[in-house]
Order: structure tokens, then sequence, then C-alpha cells
């Protein structure tokens, strides 16, 4: 009976997308990055630097499809879903869900939401 190989280990703890689209200035659904998704994600990023987060990385993506609930991130191996809109924000964020392992109810995308 052959035995399925085991699961190598994470290579980071926590790993977070940002959203990074685009979409035209006259988009009815807006973007995160028109949103301010990008500073969100450079201030992340240093600041996850400078808590010693160095398990937890901190990437760009690509549409998200949460576009009216912006600027969107989702935090793996979770999959929890968050609305990020200022650096208060990204570091409740970095504290009690990457730090910490807690999560932002405030914070938080609901499953089938589109708009805030």
């Amino acid at each position: 009976m052959s035995r399925e190989p085991e699961a190598p280990p994470l290579r980071y703890r926590k790993h977070v997308f940002v959203c990074m689209n685009e979409r035209p200035a006259d988009d009815p659904r807006g973007c995160c990055a028109a949103k301010g998704s990008p500073a969100i994600r450079e201030y992340m990023k240093r600041r996850a630097k400078e808590l010693g987060l160095s398990d937890i990385r901190i990437n760009q993506a690509g549409c998200l499809d949460v576009c009216e609930a912006g600027p969107a991130l989702v935090v793996y191996p979770e999959g929890v879903w968050y609305r990020c809109e200022t650096k208060r924000d990204a570091d409740e964020i970095l504290l009690v869900h990457l730090r910490d392992d807690g999560r932002v109810p405030r914070l938080m995308l609901d499953r089938d939401e589109k708009s805030g």
C-alpha cells in the first residue's frame, strides 16, 4: 500500500495577498489600486519587518473580485478576507491576526460581500 508523501513544511507561517488590481477610472466597480492598496501593501511590508514578523510574506495580488469592498487583502492559510483602508487597519491586522493569530472582525469581509 503506497502512502502519500507528507506535505513539506510551510515556507511562511502566513501569506498575505493585497489586491493591486487597476481598472479604468470610469469602471463602476472601482478598484483596489485607486483606493490606496499600493500604499497599504508597502506599509504592511515595512511594518512586518519592524515587528520582526519574518515568517510572514506580504505579496501583491491581481483582482480578488471584491472591488467594491476594497482595498482588499486575504490571509492564508486561513483564507480570511479583510478590507484594509488605513495604516491603523493594517497595524491591527498585523498585530492581531498575523502576530497573535486572532481575527479583526470589524475589518473582515463576509463571504458574499461585494460592497462596503
